[in-house]
């Protein structure tokens, strides 16, 4: 048997055990109020040499005109960490899924690529969207962070939150202090894959920072940058077909990552990338009725001034 986790591209939903609720029809429905404010844990836990700053300017393309329908989104150059367009750039937001651009980066950290899992009997029981891991199988860790960020399931967040730290608990704890290490002062989580809405929060220009982040380590920018990947499982199922449920990588030239999230409450979401001329862009935009095509006008303006 050959489970395939397939992705309808044009309109960015998942089928089979997917079971999100579909985005409201009308654009007035999608203001949010404000998420107040939640103090994070002052904590240093790094391999890796971080910049001495992530972001940095004020929109350089402040006076260019371009239609973008998300309520809040910003555009950097990957390369210098220049803002190159900003709108409500630090306005706290629900980010879903986008929530596992952290998971990752820290899982990445301390579970081993090669390294087995034992599946925790509590990731079987989280909420949709699952992958369908089964309590006590033992797993490649590379296998799970394919899942997280091409299915986004959200068992292979809460096992890898597990494996990495012992617990989803302790692990938040490191999330939220990972953050504020990083200086993303308006980003707070409240689980490892975003499925909790209450708490859980970032910002365009914590999660353009981060993103840039994240992509120092190659193995994130390759996972994000991945379209399709089958890989083999024990049986009774055999094997896996993973389909990245990011579209535009199949419709962007140059596009490489990152993630798409959506849940009722934060609307559509997408961290996204793209590189021409070697010059890569990070574009971020929440709550948008159209998320594909509000990052693609923000790519198209930063590499139309190169």
């Amino acid at each position: 048997m050959v489970l395939v986790v397939l992705v309808a591209a044009g309109a960015g939903v998942w089928f089979g055990r997917r079971a999100e609720a579909k985005p409201p029809r009308h654009p007035e429905v999608l203001k949010r109020t404000t998420v107040p404010t939640t103090s994070t844990p002052s904590h240093q836990h790094s391999t890796l040499e971080r910049p001495p700053r992530l972001l940095y300017g004020t929109a350089l393309l402040a006076g260019d005109h371009v239609r973008v329908r998300a309520p809040a989104a910003i555009l950097v150059d990957a390369g210098t960490g220049r803002v190159l367009w900003a709108q409500r750039a630090h306005e706290r937001r629900k980010i879903a899924s986008l929530t596992k651009i952290m998971t990752a980066t820290l899982a990445l950290r301390e579970v081993p690529w090669e390294s087995k899992v034992t599946v925790n009997k509590s990731v079987t029981r989280v909420p949709l969207v699952r992958e369908g891991l089964r309590t006590g199988e033992r797993v490649k860790a590379w296998k799970l962070f394919y899942s997280l960020l091409l299915y986004s399931g959200n068992d292979d967040a809460n096992q890898l939150a597990i494996s990495s730290a012992g617990s989803v608990h302790a692990f938040l704890r490191r999330m939220n202090a990972e953050a504020h290490t990083l200086g993303l002062h308006d980003t707070h989580y409240t689980s490892p894959s975003g499925i909790r809405d209450a708490g859980n929060y970032s910002t365009p220009w914590d999660l353009a920072a981060l993103t840039r982040y994240a992509f120092r380590n190659p193995r994130f920018d390759k996972l994000v940058k991945t379209k399709l990947i089958h890989v083999r499982w024990s049986a009774p199922t055999n094997s896996k077909i993973y389909v990245n449920n990011n579209y535009l990588l199949r419709e962007y030239h140059g596009a490489n990552g990152v993630k798409t999230g959506y849940t009722s409450a934060s609307g559509w979401c997408l961290v996204a990338s793209a590189t021409r001329h070697g010059r890569r862009l990070i574009a971020v935009v929440l709550d948008s009725p159209n998320m594909y095509a509000d990052a693609r006008r923000l790519l198209n303006l930063g590499f139309e001034h190169g």
